[in-house]
């Protein structure tokens, strides 16, 4: 990447920037309704997250049958574990939040040369703090490595087999931080499909190099550090192309004190622990369940992975779909219908996720049994990987209408108050889940991190609300999903005892019970879709 030092004078392609930003790149609401916008940028993120979701499950199937759930794959997932909370920290959680605030503000004002200064410019200035922190857990991963997993140190083959992991994976988190980067910068500028699609590329690295492991004999857990390394290159090289074709070009004027980009590391430093509170809390159990018997650091990672399936297809899309509709509201001062968009993207969340969490706990045992049960992967890890999902399930709509209330913030600049949530709940997180695992185990912490989850939305949407001096939202609606939901759970959970594994099969049929019913209580977000899928 050949950047060019200095303030912001146009470089060789700034009249093309300043024609593409005038004439094609028009605002996200502009000539249609806000929440149509952001339901159509939902779909397209919801579409290609569904493909890497698929994906991921076939990794998660493959890892789980070569690795299984004991003290290797507890390495593993460890190692995996820390450069997936720089992304959530530095990536996701806090820079492309910012950024993509700053951007709109910026190219508002002062147009798109100045805007694409101020992304080269964030670029610099991530490599210079990262490519530090890097070097440093590297250097330094044995304490690392002891910080995060203490339970570890009574067995000391396994200690340091993870704190090798460790210093073999870290590099990942370079990677994908500027890989979110470019996503942000894509998404700022309207496009949401390649930033989704970026994931796929991780998952096929993984899924081959499981596959190399098992065929050349090689070991595990190392194939698999070497793979993640490989795409993280990948998801970097693949998001170029977009950049290029939205009029953005790496090589440009930049100076490390453009205020834009101070902006953004002003706007980072406190959302670095706000932004992440989900992913803090999860690598916090993973501190207390290293303390449990040995695999239960894996059980929880799997069923993460399945709260992860409907949280990134339907409830993150959200989120990520209204950041740039809010700011660009927010640079023009337009109050009432930045409220408006954020009250729908939440009811939007929330018709979403209710329905998924509670399919997700009904059917819990033949989802784990399917998807994991093989191999190397016995039927007490299947078990202890149940009660977690258990413990999860009930977080996931509270996980989901986390992203869209900070994106609000963020988009008025205001990357500080969600601190306050944030502190709020990772106590409950923490004291709760060293409270629960000693009667539950790891669906005890599973349950801590959902209770944490809930106490952090309650606070941020009280928070928001103090903030911008309004009344509430109407949470009807929310109601109405909750109910219907507790159908969605009935018919999944007998469905569940009643025929096992091939109550899968029930699944399409209870999806059409919910939309059916939502239908007939005549449901704004059911018909938003049906008027979505009428268009496209």
């Amino acid at each position: 990447m050949d950047m060019q030092p200095g303030t912001h004078q146009a470089d060789s392609g700034s009249s093309q920037e300043h024609a593409q930003e005038t004439a094609a790149d028009p605002s996200p609401d502009e000539g249609e309704n806000m929440e149509r916008t952001v339901a159509r940028n939902a779909a397209v993120v919801s579409g290609a997250t569904l493909v890497s979701r698929v994906l991921g499950f076939v990794r998660d199937c493959v890892v789980a049958s070569v690795l299984g759930a004991g003290p290797l794959a507890d390495a593993f997932f460890i190692a995996l574990r820390l450069p997936n909370l720089m992304r959530r920290l530095f990536g996701e959680g806090s820079l492309s939040l910012a950024l993509i605030g700053e951007f709109a503000h910026t190219r508002q004002q002062s147009g798109a040369v100045s805007a694409h200064a101020m992304v080269r410019t964030c670029l610099v200035w991530l490599l210079i703090i990262l490519g530090v922190v890097c070097v440093a857990a590297m250097y330094w991963s044995g304490p690392v490595t002891a910080m995060l997993a203490p339970g570890l140190l009574h067995s000391p083959e396994i200690f340091a087999r993870t704190a090798e992991l460790v210093r073999l994976c870290f590099p990942y988190a370079l990677l994908i931080c500027i890989t979110a980067l470019c996503g942000a910068v894509l998404q700022a500028r309207g496009h949401f499909l390649a930033p989704a699609l970026a994931p796929c590329v991780f998952n096929c690295s993984l899924i081959a190099g499981a596959a190399v492991a098992w065929i050349a004999g090689w070991p595990v857990p190392e194939t698999l550090g070497v793979a993640l390394l490989v795409a993280g290159v990948l998801q970097i090289a693949l998001q170029q192309p977009f950049l290029a074709r939205a009029g953005f070009r790496w090589r440009g004027a930049w100076s490390l004190k453009d205020e834009g980009a101070k902006r953004v590391g002003r706007q980072m430093l406190p959302s670095v622990f706000g932004a992440a509170v989900y992913q803090l809390s999860i690598v916090l159990t993973t501190m207390l369940a290293s303390l449990l018997p040995e695999g239960s650091i894996s059980h929880l990672y799997y069923a993460d992975r399945l709260v992860q399936f409907p949280l990134g297809v339907f409830g993150v899309a959200v989120g990520t779909a209204a950041l740039p509709a809010l700011a660009s509201l927010a640079a023009r001062g337009e109050t009432v219908r930045f409220r408006t968009a954020l009250e729908d993207s939440l009811r939007l969340t929330l018709f979403i996720s209710l329905p998924a969490a509670a399919g997700l706990a009904g059917m819990a045992d033949p989802i784990v049994n399917i998807l994991f049960g093989r191999g190397a992967f016995t039927d007490t890890a299947v078990q202890q990987t149940v009660l977690a999902l258990w413990g999860y399930a009930p977080g996931l709509p509270a996980f989901a209408a986390t992203r869209p209330l900070i994106a609000a913030f963020h988009a008025r600049r205001d990357s500080a108050t969600p601190v306050a949530a944030a502190v709020g709940g990772l106590a409950v997180t923490v004291g709760g889940g060293a409270v629960l695992m000693q009667f539950m185990g790891v669906a005890g912490l599973a349950l801590a991190v959902s209770l944490g989850s809930w106490v952090n939305v309650v606070l941020l949407y009280r928070l928001f609300l103090r903030r911008e001096q309004c009344g509430g939202f109407s949470f009807r609606w929310a109601a109405v999903y909750l109910l219907l939901s507790a159908g969605v759970w009935g018919a999944a959970a007998y469905s569940s005892f009643r025929f096992g594994a091939w109550s899968l099969i029930a699944i399409p049929v209870i999806i059409v019970f919910y939309a059916g019913s939502a239908m007939v209580c005549r449901s704004p977000d059911m018909r938003l879709l049906l008027r979505r899928q009428a268009a496209g």
